[in-house]
């Protein structure tokens, strides 16, 4: 069978023409392609539709023993070597007895060691993956070293060597696994190779009658049957990101409270040992709550809270636990089912379901959360008071703090302020109650605004419950231009101005203070009583306009 390997084309730097150097016991299938200074050693199989191409980076070395199954891709940079084990200079070094399986990806430089398991759609780029390496599937690593005997699970992305460093030690099942694969492929590569050989082919069927009865391989790759995949992939993620894990379950009672109780700590970072342990909680605690901590013990915060377990699922795999919400760890923001009022508020004192996950987004990125009432002439000329200070970090108190001073006010305006400790400075100021009753539905917080600077828009909504007083839209307006460090102006026109488009000032407004640019506002609103009146949001670094709204019509 005819075997396609040229050799490298000319190019401005690499002039030699070098070509493939293939061992005689290796099987090279016709249907792969092998360009240029690559070393194949001996027992090597290629699968179809391979591509290692030593046309740009080179050289390549494969070392003895190794299959590159259906679809690898092997390539490189023009700059950039690795060290070989042979102490010389390559693009790309694949060491003995390894797997590069189904579409994976090894581009150089690249080193990946002897017997090694790199899983289908896997990537390593500018790395050093170690001798006796188990890589899962759609993995990324780049720009760091692998530290030999580690296990990357299934989607991580490894990119800075701290996640390198923190990654779990393969299992015993996984190097039987690993090696079961190499059997598998040697076998293949024999029989390809004598396939028309009957001499050689008797042998081999000697040998597979001879193990028939042998009892098949298992192996563990370091998930659970007794997990949802959903569950077993957020404590995978967790682990590649150096984070730790935690349990804790509650009652119904406890729930409704969130006073949550930890289960047993889980000291390991091997993901069968973390998965058992919490395996082991939602047992103990059947009929109860069970939830998912992700723990970043560097910086002493929690950065995933899931719920995996309900009273309903009778000590369940976590096949439900998608039903508490969640994020991605990669955020940084904790989220969990909320165990207060899930709907938009209809009850005084109750707090939105919006507002409660505002609420659990501040205090999970440091801020505070504190509260401000004023009845209704207060409110007009933006006198805020003060409520009870909301002292505590934790979640359930902050949550009862805010709606116990919405009950010590039923009939005045209550908001809730998120502050940054340490800029010193509001990040929100919501209104959670008015003397209606509460807010069926809130803003979201300054740092999602949908501001942008250089898409001011004209907006012609700016009509006023009474002449010189704003409305609630555009206090929020101007709550979010203040929160993202904008300044705030405004200009006036008669009618006659305003069909030219020809705006005058009002007095320039220096404060940065929301009462006091309400009140310039106000001012400028009573003052041009009869004129037009609009809002303007100014990045003062860039000099340009952010917003220009009208608030106010003849």
């Amino acid at each position: 069978m005819a075997v396609r390997n040229v050799a490298a084309p000319p190019t401005p730097w690499s002039k030699n023409l070098a070509e493939p150097k293939i061992h005689d016991t290796a099987y090279v299938h016709s249907f792969s392609n092998i360009i240029g200074d690559v070393h194949i050693g001996s027992n090597v199989m290629i699968a179809p539709g391979t591509s290692i191409r030593a046309d740009e980076g080179t050289p390549f070395y494969i070392g003895s023993g190794t299959n590159i199954q259906d679809g690898v891709v092997i390539h490189g940079l023009e700059q950039g070597r690795v060290e070989g084990d042979d102490d010389k200079s390559y693009s790309v070094w694949v060491g003995k007895n390894t797997s590069l399986t189904h579409m994976s990806l090894i581009h150089g430089p690249a080193y990946v060691g002897d017997e090694c398991f790199i899983g289908f759609r896997s990537t390593v780029f500018n790395a050093r993956v170690g001798n006796g390496c188990i890589v899962m599937m759609h993995v990324l690593i780049q720009d760091v070293e692998i530290p030999p005997g580690k296990y990357i699970p299934s989607g991580a992305v490894i990119t800075n060597q701290q996640q390198a460093d923190r990654l779990p030690d393969v299992l015993d099942s996984d190097v039987k696994f690993a090696t079961h694969v190499i059997g598998i492929n040697d076998a293949l590569r024999t029989g390809y190779r004598c396939a028309d050989n009957i001499a050689c082919l008797a042998p081999i069927r000697n040998e597979q009658a001879k193990n028939s009865n042998m009892p098949p391989i298992t192996y563990s790759t370091h998930s659970t049957s007794q997990l949802s995949s959903s569950l077993a992939d957020s404590i995978r993620n967790l682990l590649a990101q150096g984070y730790s894990v935690g349990a804790e379950h509650a009652d119904a009672r406890r729930f409704r409270t969130g006073s949550w109780r930890t289960c047993g700590p889980i000291s390991s970072t091997r993901e069968s040992e973390v998965v058992a342990a919490l395996s082991a909680c939602m047992a103990d605690h059947q009929g109860e709550y069970v939830r998912l901590i992700g723990i970043d013990t560097k910086a002493k915060r929690r950065v995933l809270e899931e719920i995996v377990q309900r009273p309903g699922d009778n000590g369940s795999n976590g096949s439900n636990g998608s039903n508490g919400a969640k994020t991605h760890p990669s955020n940084g923001k904790v989220a969990q089912a909320a165990p207060h009022n899930t709907g938009s508020a209809s009850s005084s004192g109750k707090l939105s379901a919006e507002t409660v996950a505002q609420v659990r987004g501040l205090l999970a990125q440091g801020y505070k959360v504190g509260t401000e009432h004023a009845d209704a002439r207060r409110f007009r000329t933006s006198s805020w008071q003060s409520g009870a200070s909301v002292q505590t970090r934790n979640e359930s108190e902050a949550i009862a703090a805010l709606e116990s001073v919405m009950n010590q006010y039923p009939g005045e305006y209550v908001r809730f302020i998120g502050i940054d400790p340490k800029a010193k400075r509001r990040v929100v100021e919501e209104i959670i109650q008015r003397p209606d009753g509460p807010v069926a539905r809130s803003a979201q917080p300054a740092a999602t605004s949908g501001f942008k600077p250089g898409k001011f828009k004209e907006a012609y909504t700016g009509a006023v419950g009474s002449s010189g007083i704003l409305t609630g839209k555009t206090i929020d307006q101007i709550r979010n231009l203040l929160s993202q460090g904008y300044k705030i102006g405004t200009e006036h026109a008669d009618a006659r101005r305003f069909r030219t488009g020809s705006w005058s000032s009002c007095a320039p407004i220096a404060s940065n203070r929301e009462s006091e640019v309400i009140s310039a506002l106000e001012s400028c609103m009573t003052e041009h009583s009869g004129e037009y009146v609009r809002l303007l949001g100014i990045d003062s670094k860039a000099k340009r306009r952010v917003l220009e709204e009208i608030i106010q019509r003849p």
